[in-house]
């Protein structure tokens, strides 16, 4: 049985002035119904992209896309325009990061709900999709909906618009949401308050939530599986439990030792080195300049090795049976 949305050997690449950059390297990943994923790595390293590619927005003449998207067995990148629309926010919908940025200035937020609520199939009139919109409003725990309804984009705080985000993203109880860093924009306690929101509510609706963000701290709250994203590969793949108790990938454990700790001297560890440049990333591992356990052998792309209870790790370094601590350089 397939899963819900299935993305597996997703390759792109950019041709530039100075040459085809690759930015994304065989990249495979799946997410069930109802389910909470997300993908964690540094600022550059290709999450938001991977996003895009889900959703049919990589257009550009200089790109080249391969591999294959897969929604309940349906390949999504075969399809003509006029298809993705029947796809792109109904099955398939986006909360962006910046909510100022994503929302139309010159429109109300009432006439931006009753769009997408009509363009998705959520109503079948112009009076039903304003009604709906207002309900989802309070859905999303508006207090005053008529007002924010009738209000424009800079009218609204960042919190507020982000809750608009949320209702627009849900209005036509899609299959997967795709979240890129909800809140990143926001203050902590907002931040925290929308990923409280989405939890309950993607519950609630049933559907399946793909999360972009860079925050350890995150993921360990709202996610249940992680894929850990370097350069434009997946390095790592767990439960999340499992990701925070016994990382294996070297990458894994350098993220993890970079966030600071109220225990000890809780001061983080950084990351040597840089993020490679694409126009010319290793043939190999791609974090291999940057890793202390680093081996003839990483000059080669590295397997996947599959450890078992859904750990999945792309390292020669990760032999079955063998724990993190052995590996001490």
């Amino acid at each position: 049985m397939s899963s819900l949305l299935e993305v597996s050997n997703l390759n792109l690449r950019f041709q530039l002035h100075d040459g085809v950059a690759h930015i994304l390297r065989d990249i495979s990943l799946k997410i069930e119904r109802a389910e909470r994923v997300a993908i964690v790595g540094e600022s550059g390293c290709g999450k938001s992209l991977t996003v895009r590619a889900i959703l049919g927005l990589i257009r550009q003449k200089r790109a080249r896309l391969q591999g294959s998207i897969r929604l309940e067995g349906t390949e999504l990148m075969s399809l003509k325009p006029r298809a993705w629309r029947a796809v792109r926010g109904s099955r398939l919908s986006m909360v962006f990061q910046d909510p100022m940025t994503a929302l139309n200035p010159v429109f109300t937020i009432k006439d931006q709900l009753v769009e997408v609520i009509l363009r998705g199939g959520g109503a079948g009139s112009r009076k039903a999709a304003r009604a709906l919109a207002r309900d989802l409003l309070e859905q999303v725990a508006v207090a005053d909906p008529d007002r924010v309804l009738h209000a424009y984009p800079f009218q609204l705080s960042g919190g507020l618009a982000q809750r608009v985000l949320i209702s627009m993203a849900l209005a036509n109880r899609p299959d997967v949401v795709l979240a890129d860093e909800p809140g990143s924009a926001l203050d902590v306690t907002v931040q925290e308050q929308t990923l409280q929101l989405m939890r309950d509510l993607t519950n609630e609706a049933g559907a399946a939530v793909l999360l972009i963000t860079h925050n350890l701290g995150v993921v360990r709250e709202f996610a249940h599986r992680v894929y850990v994203m370097y350069a434009g590969t997946i390095v790592e793949e767990a439960a999340v439990e499992t990701l925070f108790s016994n990382p294996i990938h070297p990458y894994t454990r350098a993220l993890l030792e970079a966030v600071p700790r109220l225990s000890g001297d809780g001061l983080p560890r950084p990351i040597d080195g840089i993020v490679p440049d694409y126009l010319a990333a290793p043939a190999g591992c791609r974090f291999s300049p940057r890793c202390a356990w680093a081996q003839p052998d990483c000059g080669n792309p590295p397997p996947t090795i599959d450890l078992g209870g859904g750990q999945r790790v792309a390292c020669v370094l990760a032999e079955a049976g063998k724990s993190p601590q052995e590996r001490t350089p």
